[in-house]
């Protein structure tokens, strides 16, 4: 029976990942929802299918919670994958869902929506004029992502402008390069970071080899940008910090239970401890990256520069159900080496720069202060 059915998914929710035996109140709680449900079934004006109506209870769950938790329906669990295999059809931003309102985290660089001139912070409040009230990432995800060439019309609402607008997205195969290396004047290095995935820090030590050998010797510095950065995995945002610094706390990561709590430090392993470093965010610089620019910021190795980071400081856990579904559940959050949590509260730089859509100011200041030496005078001293 359907009825069964569902119990059955919703007695895996709860008893499956952690193996834990429910209290009265849950038990109470699941016979009134199979009532309700039963109720609906039978006297609703229209005939509503059992699994709609278990994925949207289970949605809604999920959303008094956080804005990152989200039941995966098997076909939802395959578009995730498919969007961590690296590459995708699609137009290539990440979203979340801020306050309700479907939100870009950050356009990822060189892709349709980049170049649409989609920014940080915008609201999407409709995808081929269906609105997004209501809607979870996956839901959206799926909507955005299409055949290569063909079109998709996002309605979006930003901030100080007085009306929404249509912008239309070509979709466009998205492949995701973590490292993309520059030497600029006055042997500066320049080291762009879009995200931490596999071999996110092996890459990084490779690009800053060849830096160094198409220099001819050693670099006066180097920028570590960090702008429209969503994350990605942490160990790899660890593994880069490692790089820099020889001691000390990276960060430490704690769930509810101590036995989901870690911390995690520097093991002087690193090769690049002596360059100075400044590190460009902007508000789009999210999760992992806020790891990487508060570890440098609180070990004075680094001058952070640029604008307030997102402030999403939470680890995500996936599970996978056994009907091929899945569960991402926020599992433990991050904390600066300081003891600060930067969820909902971001990183806030030493030297605030705004950019304007004409002129990169933030790269321009940051190539000045390693042509001035002035690393050691402009991170404040503790």
């Amino acid at each position: 029976m359907k009825i069964n059915r569902i119990i059955i998914v919703l007695l895996l929710l709860v008893f499956g990942y952690t193996g834990a035996f429910a209290d009265d109140a849950t038990y109470k709680g699941l016979s009134n929802f199979t009532r309700v449900l039963d109720l609906i079934q039978r006297n609703y004006v229209e005939e509503v299918g059992s699994e709609e109506l278990t994925n949207s209870a289970i949605d809604g769950m999920l959303k008094t919670l956080d804005p990152y938790s989200a039941y995966l329906s098997p076909e939802r669990y395959r578009e995730l994958e498919i969007g961590t295999s690296g590459e995708f059809g699609g137009v290539g931003m990440e979203v979340s869902v801020e306050n309700g309102v479907l939100t870009v985290i950050a356009p990822i660089e060189g892709t349709p929506a980049e170049r649409a001139g989609i920014k940080p912070r915008d609201q999407i409040i409709e995808i081929e004029g269906k609105p997004t009230e209501g809607m979870v990432v996956q839901e959206a995800v799926k909507l955005l992502r299409g055949p290569k060439g063909t079109p998709v019309n996002v309605t979006i609402r930003r901030e100080g402008e007085p009306e929404p607008r249509v912008v239309t997205l070509v979709r466009d195969k998205i492949t995701v390069k973590s490292v993309k290396p520059e030497l600029l004047e006055n042997n500066i290095g320049y080291i762009k970071l879009t995200q931490f995935q596999e071999n996110t820090s092996q890459e990084l030590k490779s690009a800053i080899d060849e830096l160094q050998a198409r220099n001819g010797g050693d670099l006066n510095g180097i920028i570590l940008d960090l702008r429209n950065n969503p994350g990605g995995l942490l160990a790899e945002a660890i593994d880069v910090v490692d790089e820099f610094i020889d001691k000390g706390l990276i960060v430490s990561v704690k769930g509810r239970d101590e036995n989901q709590s870690r911390e995690y430090f520097a093991t002087k392993n690193g090769s690049f401890q002596r360059f100075p470093i400044v590190v460009i965010v902007n508000e789009g610089s999210a999760s992992a990256s806020e790891v990487v620019a508060e570890a440098l910021q609180d070990s004075k190795r680094a001058v952070i520069l640029g604008t307030k980071t997102f402030g999403k400081g939470s680890v995500q856990t996936i599970i996978k159900l056994e009907d091929g579904s899945g569960l991402k559940l926020t599992t433990a959050k991050f904390y600066a080496p300081s003891g600060r949590s930067i969820n909902e509260v971001g990183v806030t730089p030493d030297i605030t720069v705004q950019n304007d859509n004409d002129h990169d100011k933030q790269l321009e200041r940051a190539v000045n202060i390693l042509k001035t030496s002035g690393v050691n005078t402009a991170i404040p001293k503790g």
